[in-house]
């Protein structure tokens, strides 16, 4: 997938390892300009990790960009780790970097499970919130977790009859059950193809076309690993958000500019989500991309990515 149109390679200037609470440490690192405006990048899963493609969103020039892994999930240890990992352990964290790294405010960048984890930051901190930039949105209601389980088979059934196929037929009625049994098991010859599998179906399903180098990504052990163990444990926990979900908490955050893109065709998380997060937010502008399904590197996707934050900078 030619990817010109993002901002070119750049390496880190500083990285390190943060200790946090319940033995997991967190990988981070910054890029770009020391001096800049900061953006912290926000990955999606949870549990997939960020890579060196998502320093590339952000004009290097003008951005102070934040990137870390969140717990068990990518350079962060232990990885797959559940123990002490709830979406209240990730919010602690994020403000533990930004006061370990002296920054005062930043602008959110995230997307799928990334906006998820954005909007209970800023929910919880909006003091510390200049912004959000938010792709593919992800609410963690139950209905979207019930549409990755078995809804997308109506668009993806032979994605889904692979990823069903991994567990007897009898237990196929709880196919998160029946996954997280398989994931948790410290036997590697258990929890690995459980992996696999789980990664792929999710991979299959993120492109509007066809992409086998998604797919590949999705599939590496290490990814597939800490993506499918912790999605599932999150999944099975209702996301460890508040009773009254994210929506509740939007008052919160309505004097805050937002951006948020949506592929038209996202199987993954379905643009009805990002539809009702637009409705409950003054000031977000939703702009659609007609021809794009989940992936941040969709060519319309990362076009609009790119565009937004560059409305932020002029912002200042």
């Amino acid at each position: 997938m030619p990817r010109g149109d993002l901002f070119p390679d750049i390496a880190p200037y500083e990285t390190g390892l943060l200790p946090l609470s319940g033995g997991h440490v967190m990988y981070w690192e910054q890029v770009g300009n020391p001096r800049g405006q900061p953006v912290l990048f926000l990955h999606g899963g949870p549990g997939a990790g960020a890579g060196a493609v998502h320093r590339r969103f952000f004009d290097p020039h003008h951005w102070r960009i934040i990137i870390f892994d969140q717990r068990g999930a990518g350079r962060s240890r232990p990885l797959g780790e559940l123990r002490d990992n709830t979406t209240p352990h990730l919010v602690g964290d994020i403000e533990m970097l930004r006061r370990f790294l002296g920054i005062e405010q930043w602008m959110l960048f995230g997307g799928s499970w990334g906006s998820t984890l954005a909007l209970a930051y800023a929910q919880a901190h909006p003091e510390r919130v200049t912004g959000c930039v938010l792709r593919g949105v992800f609410l963690g209601r139950r209905q979207e977790v019930e549409w990755f389980l078995y809804g997308l088979r109506r668009v993806f059934p032979d994605a889904w009859a692979d990823f069903a196929e991994h567990v007897p037929e009898e237990e196929r009625g709880d196919l998160l059950g029946a996954y997280l049994r398989r994931l948790c098991h410290p036997d590697p010859m258990l929890h690995l193809p459980a992996a696999r599998a789980w990664s792929q179906y999710e991979g299959m399903c993120s492109t509007l076309l066809p992409s086998p180098d998604t797919v590949a990504s999705f599939a590496q052990d290490r990814t597939a690993l800490g993506l499918a163990r912790i999605e599932a444990h999150y999944f099975a926990h209702d996301l460890f958000l508040p009773p009254e979900g994210l929506l509740g908490g939007m008052a919160r955050i309505a004097h805050l500019p937002a951006e948020i893109i949506q592929g038209r065709y996202d199987m993954v998380c379905p643009a009805e989500s990002a539809f009702d997060l637009a409705a409950a937010w003054p000031r977000a502008r939703l702009t659609v991309i007609p021809d794009a399904g989940h992936s941040a590197l969709e060519p319309g996707v990362r076009l609009a990515l790119v565009a937004a934050v560059e409305r932020f900078r002029r912002r200042g």
